[in-house]
């Protein structure tokens, strides 16, 4: 049996219950070692095989799999994050179903989520964005046409870019291209909940700056948005004057 299990964001203690029972139980773990923190490693028992998938092709993580398959033992493939989000995990599936191989996905806590707090931000504000982009930029890797960063930000709700921290100078242009101005707010957050994260608020049009003089290259998420700002209208949800299916509000008839 396979288990794709989300490792969280960084901090060991972030994964799932059910992620650190399945981690435990392991014959072998194979890791996203650039991205995964190797201390949750530490949930491994003794014996268990760990191999890390940055030195790897995805034939080399199937037949892993499947030599593991073949002598009766668990696998743990742990990605960082949440596995739906930037995890290339539909290639590893369809292998596994042309094999017959069982697996299960064992969600986990992406660092969308873990930069928000890290932020003490929220994304969905009431008059302000009701929508989170999540995307990356262009790079050597393209993305379909219709999701060009410029098209994206024309939208001027929430962005939460992945896998852009190497090419803030295009992404500003992109940016700006949309919704965007050079005083919107934005923020850099580097590897969310790991002890060494960073948190750089700056606007878009110095994100590039902000990048240079804290050293940032890589491992970081932008997010931008008037969210990080100070206006936002009060939520309905628990305005007194507001009647839900729970409670009446203070003035109704």
């Amino acid at each position: 049996m396979v288990y794709f299990v989300g490792a969280g964001s960084g901090a060991p203690d972030l994964i799932t219950v059910r992620g650190a029972r399945l981690l435990a139980q392991a014959d072998r773990i194979i890791y996203a070692g650039s991205l995964v923190n190797p201390a949750l490693l530490a949930y491994a028992k003794e014996g268990c095989v760990c191999q890390n998938s940055a030195k790897m092709t995805l034939e080399q993580v199937f037949s892993s799999m499947r030599e593991a398959e073949g002598l009766g033992q668990t696998t743990v493939r742990l990605h960082t994050g949440d596995p739906s989000v930037y995890g290339a995990i539909r290639e590893q599936m369809d292998l596994l179903d042309s094999a017959g191989i069982a697996y299960e996905v064992t969600p986990g806590v992406s660092s969308f989520c873990a930069a928000a707090a890290a932020l003490k931000a929220e994304y969905t504000l009431p008059d302000v964005s009701q929508s989170v982009i999540i995307t990356r930029m262009e790079g050597r890797t393209p993305v379909p046409q219709g999701e060009k960063m410029a098209k994206l930000a024309a939208h001027g709700c929430t962005m939460v870019i992945f896998l852009s921290a190497g090419l803030l100078e295009p992404l500003t242009q992109e940016l700006l291209a949309g919704a965007y101005t050079q005083n919107t707010p934005a923020a850099i957050v580097y590897k969310a909940s790991w002890p060494d994260e960073k948190v750089l608020r700056c606007t878009v049009g110095t994100l590039a700056q902000t990048a240079r003089e804290n050293e940032v290259s890589k491992t970081a998420l932008i997010v931008v948005g008037d969210f990080l700002g100070a206006d936002y209208a009060r939520s309905k949800l628990y305005d007194p004057d507001f009647t839900t299916g729970f409670r009446e509000g203070r003035h109704a008839n």
